[in-house]
């Protein structure tokens, strides 16, 4: 038997479409470092990675919700409404100790409530997530309103922001590669990774093979609620400053990223490494953009062209083999 015929099918796919999104982004960077005032110097290099780490983290769980054929739009939301619920909590004398596990808490919860929804009422989680992408939004002005709560901790906001040893790395690198590993272990190396890979490409055949599709996803909503609930602790710390508006619109650069890194839309592929790959490529796009100047909107327009890209090409890629396939058998 050939290499080809025993390589596990993650790594075949990594060989293919994540490939080319890993060789992309690299070139991106180069150009990037050669054409973009300041875009290769040190400083930038910090902010870079630091705006990458929330969409990286959120994307860490997205990976799983969206391989199964469901996704996750409340997740910026559920950041903004835990950074609310952190600010008001540290208004009223609370230690920030006790807040960040809490706000951990809550963001598993309403991950809950979404996986809820989605697995024990059946309902569409595009419909359900976009409904309680409103709900938590609310609540969190209802919470916070138009205020900003600042004066966190210095110890913890120096460390959020700070450096390894002064350098271009932040500190907050390390923990994520860390869960970027853990995660990318469970789903590509363990059975509960061959179950959301089998529930995303069948769920009728994955519950036929014993799977319990409803109470996986669930708990996928779980996850993905308490790393929101996470990252909403860290945005928080990074700009000092709770908002109920933190992390406004970063559903779209997660989802955006998800797919551009190779995971399907309607579930039952795609890796870790190729997601990881598609948010640097997508942080990088976005940092030179603003280095020249481009404003907010045009950024957005950039990403929902890269999230049409990534749906619309594959498929097309897709079809044009099978194609060919379909002629060379006649």
């Amino acid at each position: 038997m050939s290499d080809k015929g025993i390589r596990p099918a993650w790594l075949s796919r990594l060989a293919s479409w994540d490939a080319a999104v890993i060789v992309i982004t690299v070139l991106v960077l180069v150009i990037a470092s050669g054409t973009v005032e300041n875009f290769g110097t040190s400083r930038n290099f910090t902010f870079l990675l630091l705006d990458l780490l929330p969409i990286a983290l959120v994307a860490l769980p997205m990976t799983f919700v969206i391989v199964t054929g469901e996704i996750d739009l409340s997740v910026a939301s559920t950041l903004g409404l835990t950074s609310a619920v952190m600010g008001d909590l540290w208004d009223k004398g609370m230690t920030i100790e006790s807040i960040m596990p809490l706000c951990v808490v809550l963001g598993a919860v309403l991950g809950a409530l979404n996986g809820f929804f989605v697995t024990v009422l059946k309902l569409p989680s595009l419909a359900v997530t976009i409904g309680t992408l409103a709900l938590y939004r609310g609540l969190a002005f209802v919470v916070l309103g138009d205020n900003a709560v600042a004066d966190f901790p210095r110890d913890y906001t120096t460390w959020v922001t700070g450096t390894i040893g002064g350098g271009p790395i932040p500190n907050l690198l390390i923990p994520l590669m860390i869960l970027a590993v853990i995660f990318g272990v469970v789903l590509h190396a363990t059975p509960i990774g061959r179950a959301v890979f089998a529930a995303g490409a069948s769920d009728q055949a994955a519950r036929f093979a014993g799977i319990r599709v409803g109470r996986l996803k669930f708990w996928l909503y779980v996850v993905s609620g308490a790393v929101a609930g996470l990252a909403g602790v860290l945005w928080t710390l990074r700009y000092s400053s709770a908002r109920a508006d933190n992390g406004f619109g970063l559903e779209l650069a997660v989802v955006a990223a998800v797919l551009l890194g190779g995971v399907s839309i309607f579930g039952g592929k795609g890796t870790l490494p190729g997601v990881l790959a598609g948010v640097v490529l997508l942080g990088t796009l976005q940092n030179a953009l603003r280095l020249q100047d481009v404003s907010n909107e045009a950024l957005n327009i950039v990403t929902g062209v890269l999230l049409i890209i990534s749906v619309l090409l594959p498929n097309i890629v897709t079809r044009t083999r099978a194609r060919f396939r379909r002629r060379a058998t006649v």
